[in-house]
């Protein structure tokens, strides 16, 4: 005789669930207190671990004693509000309650007919944001186009360069004849995902930048004609709205007048910049967008909704599920085969994919368009504050323009000076800021973007700074 295995009731599950949602409750009401680095050593947390699986059950409240006494020390807490590194992985209580009912329903949404409401809400959602952010039509379902929830902006470039790859070699161009083009202020997903859609490194054209780290136009469009020249098809080119380093924007109008009107795909990558777009007024980076063929942002970076939620569109659907559907037997079905539904198993790389559409809708409904455009606003504020107290001091300077949440400065001692810094920041482990490296600058990343950062929170970061910096010696 079989035993069965245990049973968690609804009564368990309510006791258990009322005690982790109060964990995650006193989190966020303490999470300014943590210290927003982690301090253990590589190895401390799998100390702490025993050997070998449980063979019999746990109690809950063992497992939430745990949480705190072997998985916290070893967090970086990316919620607190000094932390002001990479860009924000944002959240809010009620990305997080989408998170759980997502988690509880644990759908597979591959297709239209395995649960036909986390296909149809995410493309309403999708549609939403269409119109809030100032978008071309042409990336609404009521048209040719679309768009599609995926993990990340890294999935979203490899899916646009597939189908870019597709078209292509559709049009009876090999694939070692074909060429692409991003700068290197461009994400490294470009060249990851390059490599994984099966192109060799030196088809990836780096093209080069302006003084202000943007692609140079004019030198995409001399290598564009060189290439073609030379009898190589250029099919795939990358623009930025907003890169990684330093918040360059890509100029989109003259990059896409060069890639033409379906001569060479045109993907932008707008991951964290993306966002800010729900303001009209910071809508400027933008201009030139109807000539992109696909457009990518975050969620998850900026608008308050966890991570994963990557926004994804296309001009054209066709040519993305062309490139990426495969349907065996045991995936069709009486909906997908009349052709009238989506099935996003065809707009991405995986077959299986979890309702991420849920929390982005909670967001939105909780928050209201109003509600979001404040919080980014009120981003962008801090950061001019700051910039005006950097600007005002003779030890800084800035190595990129300011630009939305993001600064990007030095201490003009030079690079050690500015790595001893940083390094004197971060260890007070009240503040996370990250570094990049811009024109042989070491260069400090203050990106203000966190969900619970407020002014006061912004006035210790600098009161760190003027503290921690050294003065400017006179020679």
């Amino acid at each position: 005789m079989v035993d069965d295995a245990r049973v968690v009731t609804a009564a368990d599950f309510r006791a258990d669930g009322a005690a982790a949602l109060d964990w995650v409750a006193r989190y966020l009401e303490a999470v300014e207190s943590y210290p927003v680095s982690s301090s253990v050593a590589p190895g401390d947390i799998a100390s702490l671990l025993p050997a070998h699986a449980p063979e019999q059950p746990e109690a809950f409240d063992t497992v939430l004693a745990d949480l705190d006494r072997v998985v916290m020390p070893g967090i970086t807490h990316w919620q607190a509000p000094g932390f002001f590194a990479y860009f924000p992985a944002s959240s809010s209580p009620p990305a997080v309650l989408g998170e759980l009912v997502s988690a509880a329903l644990a759908v597979n949404g591959m297709l239209w007919a395995t649960s036909p409401a986390c296909t149809e809400l995410e493309m309403v959602v999708l549609d939403w944001l269409v119109e809030l952010l100032g978008l071309p039509v042409h990336f609404r379902f009521s048209g040719s186009g679309g768009g599609v929830i995926e993990d990340s902006a890294s999935s979203a470039t490899l899916c646009a360069l597939v189908a870019a790859r597709e078209r292509a070699r559709r049009g009876g161009t090999p694939l070692d004849r074909l060429t692409l083009y991003a700068t290197s202020e461009a994400h490294s997903s470009v060249a990851k995902g390059a490599k994984v859609a099966g192109f060799a490194p030196d088809q990836l054209r780096h093209v080069p930048v302006l003084a202000d780290y943007s692609m140079d136009p004019e030198a995409l469009a001399a290598m564009v004609d060189e290439d073609r020249a030379a009898g190589l098809t250029p099919c795939f080119a990358l623009a930025t709205a907003g890169t990684t380093s330093s918040m360059a924007f890509d100029p989109l109008r003259s990059i896409g007048t060069i890639c033409g009107d379906g001569e060479i795909w045109l993907h932008v990558d707008a991951a964290m910049a993306g966002s800010a777009a729900l303001c009209p007024e910071f809508r400027g980076f933008h201009d030139g967008i109807e000539l992109a063929d696909s457009y990518a942002f975050n969620p998850h970076k900026w608008l308050l909704t966890n991570f994963d939620c990557d926004c994804f569109y296309v001009r054209d659907r066709a040519a993305l599920t062309d490139a990426l559907s495969v349907t065996p037997e045991y995936l069709r079905n009486a909906a997908s085969n009349a052709g009238t539904v989506v099935d996003y198993r065809d707009w991405q790389v995986p077959l299986g994919r979890r309702f991420r559409a849920l929390k982005l809708w909670f967001v939105l409904r909780a928050y209201g368009a109003e509600g979001l455009r404040r919080h980014l606003r009120h981003h962008v504020a801090l950061a001019d504050l700051l910039r005006a107290r950097l600007e005002a001091d003779e030890r800084f300077e800035f190595c990129a323009p300011p630009a939305l949440s993001l600064l990007c400065f030095a201490h003009v001692a030079g690079n050690a000076a500015t790595e001893h810094l940083l390094d004197e920041l971060n260890a007070t482990r009240r503040v996370l800021l990250s570094h990049t490296v811009l024109d042989g600058r070491y260069t400090i990343r203050c990106a203000i973007g966190g969900t619970w950062t407020e002014r006061r929170h912004v006035d210790e970061l600098w009161a760190l700074i003027d503290e921690l910096a050294p003065p400017v010696i006179a020679g």
